[in-house]
Formats: structure tokens, C-alpha cells, sequence
């Protein structure tokens, strides 16, 4: 079960990747920023249950520099 849930969590990252390269998807936009959150969490969920520091750490960064970038996007739109 555990690798059905990683490899749900890395298409989450994989698809607003893919879709930012193809210019489908801006990578300021909600959507791309919260499938990087949401798959970047799932991920460092999965690699703190497994003791895997090095994955945990990266999982980690992804997950909170998608989280800034859209706390900031949403200060943004309540100042205007």
C-alpha cells in the first residue's frame, strides 16, 4: 500500500512538473503550487515512516517552499 501512495504522491509532483514545461500550467499558479504541496507532503510522510533522512529532507523543502509561495500568492490577492 505504501508504494501505491508514493507513486500517487510523486504524479502529483510529476504532473504540475510536466504541465509547467509544457506551458499548460504557470508555475505561480494555485493548482501547480498544490500538487507540489500535497505530493511533496505525501512524500515526506512516507519518507519520515521509513527513516529515509536524505528523501525527508528534500520532501520537506518541496513541500514548504510550495506552501510559502501560496501563502504569499493569497496575502497578495487580500491587499488588493
Amino acid at each position: 500500500m505504501d508504494q501505491i501512495v508514493q507513486v500517487a504522491g510523486s504524479l502529483l509532483i510529476l504532473a504540475a512538473f510536466g504541465a509547467a514545461q509544457r506551458e499548460r500550467l504557470a508555475t505561480d499558479s494555485c493548482l501547480y503550487l498544490w500538487l507540489n504541496l500535497v505530493g511533496g507532503c505525501v512524500l515526506a510522510t512516507l519518507a519520515a515512516h521509513e527513516r529515509q533522512f536524505g528523501f525527508l529532507l528534500l520532501e520537506s523543502c518541496w513541500a514548504v517552499v510550495a506552501a510559502a509561495s501560496l501563502v504569499r500568492k493569497h496575502r497578495g490577492r487580500k491587499e488588493t
